[in-house]
């Protein structure tokens, strides 16, 4: 039986890139020997993203297209490739061409070696701004000490899956979706590739340090419950502390008869400890907005339209609702 290797590009506003994109991974691609599909989702974007997506679906009928009905995310948009795809061999990949197509032929390689899992990590990150580098440094470090599952370092959503990897990853339904936290915690034999990631091909990055900073704290959020565990050791430590002072204040007292600070110590320790508290809120909040969030039981996507998918498989009831299926 013929291997078949699923390609999943999500796009936002990727006009430009589209036509270079397709120039690129299609003569690859055709070199592997074996069959494939390419799984275009247009995510809500703005341009004429999906008029360009429908006519390199007319010219190559193994380029497939989800058009969703608005913009629900990157991670989002890679669930929904996934959900559709029947490949034995799965690569999520960016369509700016900042990750090189010229690596698929050695994850094939790898994948046929035994792994379920190849990651593309960066050499380095020479090209991003020094601000970047910073906190991207700052955030793996953070992630990998508070989580249970290590999450490699500098390795994007770029990566060859096995279909038993894409099948566990099917099943998982919630709704806020850290997908690096979730190829990791998988699991499986895993091995990885470098590369030195490149320029966009065209058009402008989607993401700015808000949307990153959001990023990082959904992934802390999703797979640590450290924070939650932090305030319970903090509330500890500052009831140690304060009955401590407490101690002391009426030990030095009694012992010399220094009168007990008054007002500058007792600000100073209200300050501190209520904004302590107020930063725990929040973090209780985010627990429980998650879990408001998935007992509401929305689906995680919603396709409007669909080319080049057989109609029994263009509908994934658990995952979207509302289809249209255009062949």
């Amino acid at each position: 039986m013929t291997e078949k290797l699923s390609l999943l590009v999500p796009m936002y506003n990727e006009a430009e890139v589209i036509d270079p994109f397709f120039r690129r991974v299609l003569p690859i691609l055709e070199g592997l020997g074996l069959d494939w599909e390419i799984i275009c989702v247009n995510d809500g974007s703005q341009d004429d993203t999906l008029e360009q997506l429908w006519r390199w679906h007319e010219r190559d009928g193994r380029i497939k297209v989800i058009n969703l009905s608005r913009n629900f995310g990157k991670e989002r948009a890679v669930t929904a490739a996934l959900d559709l795809a029947c490949g034995d061999a799965v690569i999520p990949m960016d369509a700016d061409l900042q990750d090189p197509p010229e690596l698929i032929p050695q994850m094939i390689d790898l994948w046929r070696q035994g792994f379920d899992v190849v990651n593309a990590v960066r050499a380095s990150r020479r090209s991003d701004p020094p601000a970047k580098r910073i906190t991207a440094r700052l955030f793996y470090r953070l992630i990998n000490a508070l989580a249970e599952t290590p999450i490699p370092s500098d390795a994007g959503d770029f990566r060859l899956l096995s279909r038993r990897v894409c099948d566990v990853l099917r099943s998982m339904r919630e709704s806020h979706r850290f997908m690096k936290g979730m190829f990791a915690w998988v699991g499986f034999p895993t091995t990885s590739l470098t590369f030195e990631r490149t320029p966009r091909a065209g058009g402008q990055t989607k993401w700015n340090y808000w949307r990153l900073w959001n990023y990082a704290l959904e992934g802390i959020i999703s797979f640590s419950t450290v924070p939650l565990k932090l305030a319970s050791y903090l509330g500890l430590l500052a009831a140690l502390i304060g009955l401590s002072y407490a101690g002391f204040l009426v030990l030095r007292t009694l012992l010399f008869g220094d009168p007990v600070p008054g007002y500058p110590s007792m600000m100073t320790a209200i300050l501190f400890f209520g904004g302590v508290q107020l930063i725990f809120i929040g973090i209780f909040g985010e627990y429980i907005a998650r879990i408001h969030d998935e007992v509401k039981g929305r689906p995680i996507y919603v396709i409007d339209s669909t080319r080049g998918f057989a109609p029994a498989t263009s509908g994934q009831p658990s995952a979207a609702s509302q289809q249209q299926s255009e062949m």
